[in-house]
């Protein structure tokens, strides 16, 4: 069962119905107002946006959002964060919500302590400021600043939402490696693609070159998974020139991309 996306297993979603009770529904003025301010939510065709709002009323009946010091959320932006924590859950189904409870939100960016081990054993420790973060005590965090500059510019490449969801994704095979579940035979096909896309790109970012895509998806293969996904939502044309074989699995794994329109 860990092979295959859990939601498109009929026993497991009849389980699902049956053990949870129906969350309350969304207010459509609050939804309305998501979709108004959110181009990638507009974009999408009926059916999958109706999809997307069961998705996100069940996350706002399974996680508590927590804003952090003084900021203040109204219900319409918690919508309007579930909506956008479950793009990249529109294919994959509400089982992709497993495993951790909160969405922390800071007013902008904030500071974390980081640790690699190196390939040489020795551990590395640093400080540095993020605007999201999906931490391995099963928090969710996002810069409230940056949520809501990325919905002014729905075509540059960015929604860190996505990427931090991609995270959570990523590991509910129990591994982040930049390979979520899968069906076996699609499983390699992705691992193989994903690697010689993944080795190539980190070529042109250690040669100095000018890349299409964030360079920050060199840092590692989970990071250019999840770099990869928030181009497919907010420029997939761009993903497609850049990584046309990675843009051809994420197509299949979310679903064709929302249609923004030219600016």
């Amino acid at each position: 069962m860990a092979q295959l996306p859990a939601g498109h297993v009929p026993l497991i979603k009849t389980l699902l119905q049956w053990l949870r009770p129906a969350p309350p529904p969304i207010e459509d003025a609050h939804w309305n107002d998501a979709c108004h301010r959110a181009a990638w939510l507009r974009g999408l065709d009926d059916e999958r946006r109706t999809r997307l709002r069961a998705l996100a009323t069940r996350f706002l009946h399974e996680k508590t959002i927590f804003p952090v010091g003084e900021l203040q959320l109204q219900p319409a932006d918690g919508v309007l964060l579930a909506a956008l924590c479950c793009l990249p859950l529109l294919e994959f189904g509400e089982v992709g919500l497993q495993g951790w409870s909160q969405l922390i939100v800071y007013p902008d960016a904030f500071r974390v302590q980081s640790s690699h081990m190196d390939a040489d054993g020795v551990l590395h420790e640093w400080n540095g400021e993020v605007i999201g973060e999906a931490s391995d005590d099963g928090l969710l965090i996002l810069s409230w600043a940056d949520v809501q500059s990325e919905l002014v510019s729905p075509q540059d490449g960015f929604c860190v939402a996505v990427h931090e969801m991609v995270h959570k994704l990523d590991a509910l095979d129990g591994a982040m490696d930049g390979t979520p579940p899968l069906p076996r035979a699609w499983q390699r096909e992705w691992a193989a693609d994903f690697q010689k896309s993944y080795d190539a790109f980190c070529a042109q970012v250690d040669a100095g070159a000018e890349t299409l895509i964030d360079p920050y998806a060199a840092e590692a293969p989970e990071e250019f998974f999840a770099v990869a996904s928030e181009y497919h939502f907010s420029a997939p044309d761009l993903l497609a020139e850049a990584l046309p074989e990675v843009a051809a699995h994420l197509r299949r794994f979310y679903g064709e991309p929302p249609k923004i329109g030219i600016r």
